[in-house]
């Protein structure tokens, strides 16, 4: 078992920032010959006191308490225990070798500095100096300049400049990196008609068949395609090569600058390079639970998994060791994956800290012009829309709400968000998003779901009875989740009273959080939104122990309205569904359906009530219906069985 390496006695002394950890100390890409503990010390003196630093020792002190929890869980484990998880892990590691697949070949592209290099690109006269883009508030990235000060992505300016006074910082232009980003797709598809994008400067591209057919190797093709980017866009990218994408993005980052890296589909090989290569270099392992298999178990390197394997087992769910047994064994995803249907879009900005009404309302029909562009590029309406907010003290906050019809229009949107915005104010912000959901395609040939048809008019009522179960079903599918159809419509049945509109407090960085904070109902008041100005009146419904602490379990049982919360880092309290904290936009998108599975409860209920309420006028109107119902109870003695029909009609 591993001792924590973080605090120790220097910590709280004389160098209090020696445990002071943040995204901004974490090494990137030509920052190896940093001085980290110079980099460590104007931080933690530049944030010392600020929100931000508060709220980062709230986080640091969950996640300590976190590693003492599994600390004790270990503790306790019996020798017998161990043998039984270990036989366990020894089985699952058989079959997840026998899933390995050294057949196809694919290649990581990533652009170096990309939005600094378009900068400096198109504005020769920023080469060679210090260079970030970004402002004072935060930066995008960093040119490998700035980098060898300690300057990297998502650092406020103030703090760069601080690292280093001759910084330049120049405002980002969106509209030139995306051009950009499409000459080099164009070029990604001569090679792979299906690549994967994962964002304007990264993409994964299955060079399996081109090396096949040209009779080349994938080094011959990792160089062409570096040289052609270059020759059709002046700027320059690294490149690393592997039998899964998993492999390939690690190896893009071994050459940086301007480099590449092969790792041939040999089983020793690949084996060797996990053997030393550090857990934190693997995509999905991030701050969180680097410190949790280093301070819990003392893994530090990709095969330490395998050694520990019988204790990952024990403490982690079964979704999340395979996660950690397969980097172990160098394995990833091979196959290209099936294109689906976008669930959800959104559009964020950030900004200086302000409770300036006027101002936020103007930046959120920015943001809502923005999302609708989007939305209408791809030919998208949707229905559930939510507001996400980040206030000054780091407190991410989302309110959602589901609509009558499906929207799309810049209008729309700002109606529905403007509301959901004031019912939070007064309140200081410094990040404001809009994210829409459950979309259907605007395209030829479909009408609008929210039409009724003649077959809607007709079976109305069994429509109703059986569409909340059927969608929620539907769903849960999609998320991977096994459900009972019965389970889904008690589940869609809700508990909420008509009215409330939940909101879901997210943690501003699923990397670095355990769960997604609790629900909250919130009860509207009577103005004309529906909407209660009072945001103090949203209480989460959280249960606390006797010492004040949160307990998901006992939540768990709460029959009055189910809490949101990610049960051992991984379970959904909902569900059950089970999305380890590196599956960031599939939990995302798993905590979206969630609350569009309860704003479409509430809907159900108040159909329910409106018909219930339809039914008592037509009585009170129409007193006839209740003599003929009374008259028809009373004759009803008077019909013989079919079966008692039958044995008299023998007898006579």
């Amino acid at each position: 078992m591993a001792t924590s390496s973080s605090g120790g006695g220097n910590g709280d002394g004389d160098r209090p920032w020696q445990s002071y950890h943040t995204v901004y100390t974490n090494a990137k890409a030509g920052m190896d010959g940093v001085d980290k503990e110079r980099v460590q010390k104007i931080v933690y003196e530049m944030s010392k006191g600020s929100k931000y630093f508060e709220n980062e020792k709230r986080k640091e002190a969950t996640i300590n308490q976190k590693i003492e929890d599994l600390r004790a869980q270990c503790v306790l484990l019996t020798d017998e225990q161990i043998s039984f998880y270990q036989t366990v892990a020894d089985k699952r590691i058989i079959d997840l070798e026998a899933s390995r697949d050294l057949s196809k070949t694919w290649l990581h592209s990533d652009m170096d500095a990309f939005y600094a290099a378009v900068e400096t690109l198109e504005n020769p006269s920023l080469k060679g100096k210090p260079l970030a883009v970004g402002s004072m508030s935060m930066l995008c990235t960093a040119n490998y300049e700035a980098r060898k000060f300690g300057v990297r992505a998502a650092m406020p300016g103030f703090i760069a400049r601080k690292l280093c006074p001759d910084l330049i910082v120049v405002p980002p232009n969106f509209q030139k990196y995306t051009y950009y980003s499409e000459l080099t797709r164009k070029v990604f598809s001569n090679y792979d008609a299906d690549f994967i994008a994962t964002s304007l400067d990264e993409a994964y591209v299955n060079i399996t068949d081109i090396c096949n057919d040209k009779s080349v190797s994938s080094e011959q093709i990792a160089s062409e395609l570096r040289n052609t980017i270059y020759e059709q866009t002046g700027l320059t990218c690294s490149v690393g090569v592997a039998p899964n994408r998993l492999l390939a993005k690690v190896c893009s980052d071994i050459n940086k600058p301007n480099g590449q890296f092969i790792l041939p589909n040999d089983y020793k090989a690949i084996m060797t390079f996990i053997s030393s290569l550090p857990i934190r270099k693997v995509g999905g392992i991030g701050k969180v639970t680097e410190h949790l298999l280093r301070d819990v178990l003392g893994i530090n390197t990709c095969e330490q998994m395998l050694q520990k394997s019988a204790y990952l087992c024990a403490l982690f769910s079964e979704h999340s060791t395979d996660f950690f047994l397969s980097i172990g064994l160098g394995l990833g995803g091979t196959d290209t994956p099936q294109h689906k249907l976008r669930k959800s879009m959104s559009c964020e900005r950030t900004f200086s800290a302000t409770e300036d009404e006027s101002a936020l309302f103007q930046k959120l029909a920015d943001i809502a012009e923005a999302l609708s562009n989007d939305m209408h590029e791809e030919g998208l309406c949707g229905r559930t829309l939510t507001l996400k907010l980040k206030t000054s003290s780091f407190e991410v906050r989302t309110r959602a709400t589901s609509l009558q019809t499906y929207i799309h229009s810049k209008e729309d949107i700002l109606a529905h968000a403007s509301k959901l915005l004031k019912a939070e104010l007064p309140l200081s912000l410094r990040l404001m998003g809009l994210r829409m959901s459950q979309f259907y395609d605007v395209k030829p040939g479909r009408h609008d779901p929210m039409q009724k048809t003649l077959k809607n008019f007709i079976i109305k009522d069994a429509s109703q009875s059986t569409s909340c179960s059927s969608y929620s079903s539907d769903q849960h599918l999609r998320n991977g989740a096994n459900i009972d159809p019965s389970a889904a419509e008690e589940s869609c049945l809700s508990k909420f009273e008509s009215g409330h509109l939940m909101a879901v407090c997210e943690p501003e960085d699923y990397q670095q959080s355990n769960q997604i904070a609790p629900v909250k109902v919130c009860r509207p008041g009577n103005d004309a939104s529906g909407i209660k100005d009072n945001a103090d009146e949203c209480v989460p419904q959280v249960h606390a122990d006797n010492e004040g602490r949160s307990n998901p379990e006992e939540s768990l049982t709460n029959q009055n309205g189910k809490m949101l919360w990610w049960i051992d880092d991984y379970i959904c309290s909902v569900c059950g569904a089970e999305l380890p904290q590196c599956f960031i936009e599939e939990r995302q998108e798993h905590s979206d359906y969630h609350l569009a599975e309860m704003l479409q409860k509430e809907e159900s209920l108040n159909n329910r009530r409106g018909l219930l309420q339809r039914e008592s006028l037509v009585g009170k109107i129409s007193p006839v219906g209740d003599v003929a119902r009374k008259k028809q109870k009373t004759s009803k003695g008077k019909f013989i069985p079919i079966d008692a029909f039958f044995n008299r009609y023998k007898k006579d």
